[in-house]
């Protein structure tokens, strides 16, 4: 896509279409790095942050449930105690 630099007092400015912001989960703080003649922007979004939320989903709809029933061993069998 193709952008223009517009003037916003003393700096200058890209305009970001509403799609982009989505698709990189931006909201009204970012990062902003320069890497080898490139600008990078990064979501401030705290890692895992959702991880919790979305635990509590998965335990909802029973998929944190185990894919096979646990097959003893002969640890748990003679070794182990409580």
């Amino acid at each position: 896509m193709k952008a223009r630099l517009v003037q916003i007092g003393n700096s200058r400015g890209v305009r970001l279409p509403k799609p982009f912001i989505e698709e990189a989960k931006l909201n009204d703080e970012v990062d902003i790095h320069v890497r080898e003649g490139a600008i990078i922007i990064t979501s401030r979004m705290k890692r895992r942050s959702g991880w919790a939320e979305a635990a509590k989903l998965l335990h909802d709809r029973k998929g944190d449930q185990l894919l096979d029933p646990p097959s003893p061993t002969h640890f748990d069998e003679n070794e182990w105690q409580w």
